[in-house]
Parts: C-alpha cells; structure tokens; sequence
C-alpha cells in the first residue's frame, strides 16, 4: 500500500454521518492528508442464517455490502469537494481491531478518527468495545469525536499529571503538550495547558485517613512544589502564563468544569496499559473517558503526532 501517511476514518455500521467525518475533513484540510474511510459490517444472525442457506445470505450480504460502499463513495465525494483525497471501504468482518492492525501495518497513520456517541440526556458518552480497544492497545493517537460543533476545533486542552516521578512518565507529559500544540498549531486553535491536584489523594496513599488533620504544613509544600514544577513544564514548551491553568481539587470534576467553562473541543491525554491488558491504567483517565466532557485525543507513551 502507499507510504503516504493518511488519516482513517472508521464510519460507524449505520449509514448515517457523524461529527467524525466533518472533523476527519477539517483535519484533513489542516495537516494536507489524504483520508481513507472504512466501515465494518457484521450481522450474527445472518452469518447464523447463511449456515442453513449460503447462496441466499451471499446475496443478501453482497448486496448490502454495495449499497454501504456507495454511501461511502457518496461521503467520500462530499470531502472531495474541499480538496482533500479519499479513499473508502466497507469490510465484513466480526472482529474490525484485527482488521485495524492490519491497516496500521500496511500504511502509515497519523491518527484514527472515529465517533463516540454522545448521550445528551445524561451527559454521558458511550464508548463501544471497540472505542475501549483502541484506548487500550492502539498504537497510533486516536480521536474520538463527540460532537457536532466546530469541525476545525478552536480551543485545545492538553492535560498533564505533574505527579509522574520516573523520567519516561515525564517525557510522556512532553508528548502530551507537543501533541497537543501540533493540533492547535495545525488548526489554528488556543492552547491550554491543564493540571489539576488532589491533594487529599497524595495524603491518603502517602501517609492515611488518619494523618489527615496534621499534615496542613506538608500540604502546602507538596502543592508548591506540583506549581513549581507545572511551571517549569509550562516554560519549557512555551505556554504563555494565561494559558496555563494549576488547579486543586477532584480531577475529574475540575476537568469537567474547566472544558465547559473555556468552550473546549479536543481533550489531549496520554492513556497507559495496566498489567494484563485489561484497562486503561488510572482512574482519572478512565473516569474522564466515562463522563468525556468533549471530543479526545489520546496519546500513548512514544507515540507522537505526525503533522
């Protein structure tokens, strides 16, 4: 296949167009990439019926699979119209990961787009097991679009947890705000660059429930060393002094607070294996993806983004 680093867009089974494919073409439009758009196709009841009748489920199938590509096409032509080459595909499979591996091997990806639907009417987003997988293993940043506003994102928020005491979870900050700063560069967008810390956090695993009331001095010096060493990080890539943002309290509910107070698009954060595979190590990140407050871009350590 090409070398030429593209964007893919994974298009959601229904044929129906998400926020993903309007920022897939913005971003498209920004970085100057080709986008290759693929959708996966699988019905268990069908492949369940084909058992008992193969001729008439290869029809069926073959014949849905066409009327998707041409939906594809026709969603392809719509990019096209704003200059950005596209490419597109539909592909029955039961398993779509294998099958995106399988992409990130044959051609060079900048980024995978793909929407997370957003339930308004609890403020949530619900993430597919597919969504979890590519938090989880993929190698490459992934995108999850949430919603329909502002196809180019206007303001960037790159979170960072200065509490990170090995030198490779410091340079993991680094890609985080380089990251971050590509995308608000590439989109002409604010940065801002976020912290926020739970003290009582740190006194629970440090030093206990009971340690509480007589730990006020000890506060006050772990907090202004995690200000100390935000701004060092701040100074280091740039950030001017009114884009960077220290906060104490819950993470999540600061972060929650801080996007919708600064109107925030893109969430960038780095996401972490725990042992086994099993999860997103963290709570924060993992609550933050339960409740993502806005679209999110997440990084893995040694993963940069390509602009």
């Amino acid at each position: 296949m090409s070398q030429t680093h593209r964007l893919l867009l994974i298009a959601p089974p229904a044929m129906t167009r998400t926020p993903a494919f309007d920022r897939a073409a913005a971003l498209a439009v920004a970085m100057q990439l080709p986008v290759h758009i693929v959708a996966y196709d699988y019905s268990q009841a069908l492949a369940v019926a084909g058992l008992f009748a193969p001729e008439q489920f290869a029809r069926a199938r073959d014949g849905y699979l066409q009327t998707h590509r041409q939906w594809l096409a026709d969603q392809a032509g719509l990019m096209s119209k704003h200059g950005v080459e596209v490419t597109s595909e539909v592909v029955w499979v039961q398993h779509p990961y294998e099958e995106i591996i399988n992409f990130i091997n044959e051609m060079p990806l900048t980024l995978i787009i793909k929407d997370a639907r957003e339930e308004s009417a609890l403020k949530r987003v619900f993430f597919t097991p597919l969504d979890w997988q590519l938090l989880r293993d993929c190698p490459v940043p992934v995108h999850l679009v949430t919603t329909p506003l502002n196809a180019r994102p206007r303001n960037v928020l790159a979170i960072i947890d200065v509490l990170r005491d090995e030198d490779q979870d410091h340079v993991f900050n680094d890609q985080i705000i380089d990251a971050a700063a590509k995308l608000a560069t590439i989109c002409d967008a604010n940065l801002e660059l976020l912290h926020v810390y739970d003290w009582t956090a740190v006194y629970v695993q440090d030093m206990g429930f009971g340690a509480l009331p007589l730990a006020t001095g000890i506060y006050e010096i772990l907090g202004t060393a995690q200000q100390h060493a935000f701004a060092a990080i701040a100074e280091r890539h740039g950030v001017p002094p009114e884009r960077r943002h220290f906060k104490e309290g819950a993470p999540v509910a600061g972060i929650c607070e801080f996007v919708s107070e600064h109107d925030i698009d893109v969430i960038v954060m780095g996401t972490v294996q725990n042992r086994g595979l099993s999860k997103l190590l963290g709570t924060t990140a993992e609550q933050l993806l339960h409740r993502a407050p806005c679209s999110v871009l997440a990084i893995k350590p040694g993963r940069v983004l390509q602009s």
